[in-house]
C-alpha cells in the first residue's frame, strides 16, 4: 500500500497550490479520502474530505470556500485546490484513505510540505 503526496512548496500569500496524491495497493473506490494539516507544532488536522465516489465532500471551516478535493478512481488520483492561500495554512499535508465497513482502518502517505510565506 502506498500513497504519495506531490505538489508542495512554497507560495506567497494569496497564492495557489494544487496538491496530488498518488494510490496503489489498495481498492482506491472503496475508501473515503481525505487531506490532513500538521501545522508546526500542532497536531494534524482534517482539511477536506470526499466520499468514495465524489458525490460528498466536507471542508473545515478554516478553509471552506478556498480548498477543493477531487478525486479520480480511473487514474487513483485524488487532489485538492489550495486558492488564496494563507500563512496559516503553512504546514505538512497528507493525504488519508479510510476505510469504513466493515471495518475501519486506514493508509497515510508521508506528507508534503507547503510554506505560505511573503
Amino acid at each position: 500500500v502506498q500513497l504519495v503526496e506531490s505538489g508542495g512548496g512554497l507560495v506567497q500569500p494569496g497564492g495557489s497550490l494544487r496538491l496530488s496524491c498518488l494510490a496503489s495497493g489498495f481498492t482506491f473506490s472503496r475508501y473515503t479520502m481525505n487531506w490532513y494539516r500538521q501545522a508546526p507544532g500542532k497536531e494534524r488536522e482534517l482539511d477536506a474530505r470526499i466520499a468514495r465516489v465524489g458525490d460528498i465532500t466536507y471542508y473545515a471551516d478554516s478553509v471552506e470556500g478556498r480548498f477543493t478535493i477531487s478525486r479520480d478512481n480511473a487514474k487513483n488520483m485524488v487532489y485538492l485546490q489550495m486558492n488564496t492561500l494563507k500563512p496559516e495554512d503553512t504546514g505538512v499535508y497528507y493525504c488519508n484513505a479510510l476505510h469504513v465497513y466493515p471495518y475501519e482502518y486506514d493508509y497515510w502517505g508521508q506528507g508534503t510540505q507547503v510554506t505560505v510565506s511573503s
